[in-house]
């Protein structure tokens, strides 16, 4: 098992070991394997950078995930905007851990092929999201 928390910021996470063992449980439920699983913690101003630089887009978001899958091992790198975190936290009207949860294993769950482009795959995410949320309670 490969997960590796990296910080562009001074955001310290907790519950490290914890969310290392949550996340093997998810990827192995669905049938996968665990590789390299990089997570970056950054600010909006670099999740911009990074989204520009990328993907050409201009604009700021929690999450970004890069997908290096190989066949059923999971690898990628997945940065995180905790400042976005934090105001989706507040806009959602739910705790900075439980956002900061969801998001963490969102980048999994693109990993392992769920997409939420459509309103139809955004239910099917969030579905996903709430039943590896309760694995980690």
């Amino acid at each position: 098992m490969a997960v590796s928390f990296n910080f562009d910021n001074s955001f310290n996470l907790k519950d490290r070991l914890k969310i290392k063992r949550w996340i093997k449980q998810v990827v192995e439920n669905a049938g996968f394997r665990l590789g390299s699983v990089s997570y970056i913690f950054c600010s909006d101003e670099k999740i911009l950078e990074v989204n520009k630089q990328y993907l050409n887009h201009d604009f700021y978001t929690d999450i970004i995930t890069f997908d290096y899958v190989e066949k059923d091992i999971i690898n990628g790198d997945i940065f995180i905007s905790t400042d976005r975190v934090r105001e989706n936290a507040q806009e959602f009207n739910v705790a900075f851990e439980e956002e900061l949860h969801r998001v963490i294993i969102h980048g999994i769950l693109h990993l392992l092929g769920q997409q939420d482009h459509s309103p139809k795959e955004e239910k099917q995410m969030r579905k996903k999201e709430n039943e590896a949320l309760l694995l980690f309670k």
